[in-house]
């Protein structure tokens, strides 16, 4: 169930990606700009306008729908939960002691580095 939705989410966000890019310019993005008209007024929508509402609803969908898959598929467990060391058995780790500590002022060279 969960790679169908993945797979219908990428192929609306491919679509989403397309129709965006397809649509002209109508320049003023955000409501800035002069123009003629009205105060606030916008253009009358598109049909390639309406299809990306569309396509962006549905996107929004497949994201909620995905993450309450996710969500149930890990409810009551932690990644944390999973890894204890503790519990791998017959799993021996090495002392290393104090091999990968960096040496201490007393194992530094008494000739001083320029000479």
């Amino acid at each position: 169930m969960e790679n169908v939705v993945l797979i219908v989410h990428l192929i609306l966000a491919l679509s989403l990606i397309g129709t965006v890019l397809l649509q002209r310019s109508e320049g003023g993005g955000l409501g800035m700009g002069g123009g003629g008209g009205a105060s606030g007024s916008r253009p009358a929508p598109t049909a390639m306008s309406k299809f990306t509402w569309i396509l962006a609803v549905a996107f929004i969908c497949t994201s909620i729908a995905l993450t309450l898959i996710s969500a149930s598929n890990s409810a009551g467990s932690s990644v944390a939960d999973r890894f204890n060391p503790s519990a791998a058995e017959g799993v021996e780790v090495p002392d290393l002691g104090d091999s990968l500590l960096p040496p201490s002022s007393a194992d530094a060279p008494l000739v001083p580095a320029g000479e």
